[in-house]
Formats: C-alpha cells, sequence, structure tokens
C-alpha cells in the first residue's frame, strides 16, 4: 500500500510538471526539457560507467546534450569535435567505447528531446508561434497507449496470450498493445474537439504514429536494461524508476512524429 501511494503521488507530480510547464510558454517548455535531458544523459552515463565499463563524462555529455535541445547543428559539431579531443586528456580505458556510448546517447536522448521544439513551434519560429497541443498530446497519446495496452492486457491476455517481444519484454502481449492503440485513436478523436491544429485524419495518424513508435521505444530500452543487467534505470522518481523507464517510450515516438507532421501534415 505504501509503494501504490508513493508511486501514485510521484506519477501525479510528475505528470503535473510535464502538464504544467508545456502549457506555461514557450521559456518555461525550454527550461524544463534543457533539465530534463541533462538528467537523463546523467542518467544514461551512470548506468554506462557502471555496468558497461565506459568512462563517460557526465558533465561534458550533459551540456552537449543541453545545447543540442536549443541549436541542433551547432552542438552537434561541437560534440563532434570535443568529444572525441576529451579522450585525449583521459588516461586509459578504450576511447573508442567511449565515442560510441557517448554519440549513442546525443542521439538517442538528446537529439529527441531537442526535436520536440518542431512540433511546439509549427511555423519554425519563436514564443509567439509557440504551439503546446502538439508536444502535450504526443506524452498524452503515450500514456494513454500505456493505460490502454495494461488495462487490456491484463484483463484479456489469457485468452489471447501471444506476446510481443518475449526475450526482451515478457509481460508485453499484442491484444494490450492493440488495446492500447485503440485507446488512443480514441484520445485523438477527443484531441480533434478540442483543437483544430490538425484535421481529424491527421489526428487519428498523429496518434497511430506516437503509438506505434511509443510501443517500439518502450522495448528499446527494456533491451537496453536487460543488455546491461538493471531492472531500473535510475531511482529520481519514487516507485517509478528513472527518467529513462518514464520517457524511454517518447525517444522514438517524438521523431516518428516529426517525420509524421513533417511529411504529412506542413
Amino acid at each position: 500500500m505504501k509503494n501504490l501511494i508513493l508511486r501514485t503521488a510521484t506519477g501525479v507530480l510528475f505528470v503535473a510538471l510535464l502538464v504544467g510547464g508545456m502549457m506555461a510558454g514557450a521559456t518555461y517548455f525550454a527550461v524544463l526539457f534543457t533539465i530534463i535531458t541533462a538528467l537523463t544523459l546523467w542518467e544514461f552515463a551512470a548506468n554506462i560507467n557502471l555496468s558497461a565499463g565506459g568512462r563517460l563524462n557526465p558533465f561534458l555529455l550533459a551540456a552537449a546534450g543541453d545545447h543540442l535541445t536549443q541549436n541542433l547543428l551547432v552542438a552537434l559539431l561541437l560534440a563532434l569535435i570535443l568529444i572525441p579531443v576529451s579522450e585525449l586528456y583521459l588516461k586509459g580505458g578504450n576511447p573508442l567505447r567511449n565515442w560510441a556510448y557517448t554519440f549513442a546517447a546525443l542521439i538517442y536522448i538528446a537529439l529527441p528531446f531537442g526535436l520536440l521544439a518542431f512540433t511546439a513551434f509549427p511555423a519554425g519560429g519563436n514564443d509567439t508561434g509557440y504551439v503546446y497541443a502538439l508536444p502535450l498530446s504526443v506524452f498524452v497519446f503515450l500514456w494513454a497507449n500505456d493505460t490502454g495496452a495494461y488495462c487490456v492486457g491484463s484483463l484479456l491476455h489469457r485468452r489471447f496470450p501471444a506476446k510481443l517481444f518475449p526475450s526482451v519484454s515478457p509481460a508485453k502481449s499484442w491484444i494490450g498493445s492493440i488495446g492500447g492503440c485503440l485507446v488512443t485513436l480514441g484520445i485523438a478523436f477527443a484531441a480533434h474537439t478540442m483543437s483544430d491544429v490538425l484535421t481529424l485524419p491527421q489526428w487519428l495518424g498523429f496518434g497511430l504514429t506516437v503509438c506505434v513508435a511509443g510501443t517500439y521505444g518502450d522495448l528499446v530500452e527494456s533491451q537496453m536494461k536487460r543488455t546491461l543487467g538493471i531492472k531500473d534505470s535510475g531511482h529520481l522518481l519514487p516507485g517509478h524508476g528513472g527518467l529513462l523507464d518514464r520517457f524511454d517510450s517518447s525517444l522514438l515516438a517524438i521523431p516518428a512524429s516529426v517525420i509524421y507532421l513533417t511529411l504529412v501534415c506542413r
């Protein structure tokens, strides 16, 4: 019971912070995801250093990641220069392995958070062009998908026991994933009634894109944790694990959303 209360309280606070930060405006949105990016990269570096024999510099990684969320091209070029050069000053270790893990972190974590701005500024712009409906919808769709998958899977997994990827996540079933997508499509329909940013077919396609990519994002992070031999990515969120555990689905859903919105909706 104590764990359930703790998990619920943490979840409510997490959702309130995320939703409030995005709805408050462009500045709050930028500050919120700058902090999230830095903490998530730090967590990734800690796991790699502890469980994979890496020697990543969490300060440099977090700094590069935060710049990546603000100016993608400049940050990528700086990282390309500074990260290999920093290995010259470290004694021992495996520099090539550290390069690989560091660039993987920037591509896997920092780049998606940086791309979220493309959904928040559909006109390409500035504070006056900030629209929170699309970035917020990415996370609402992911939460709807997770909730729907859990509820439908719990109710029907005995009748439809086929697993999605049993070697990576034994609890995930096909019926649960289908149920999650149906719930997400229902939320997308509701979003259309509250916002005219997209047409109804576009909202439904957006929801389906987030649902499918988010499911794979969850599985990818599960595979990473199995490879590292860890259960949770961290302990920052009591009852929920680490930030990677909470944002795993979004790390693939955000790039997929940008591709969808760019090709279909603009």
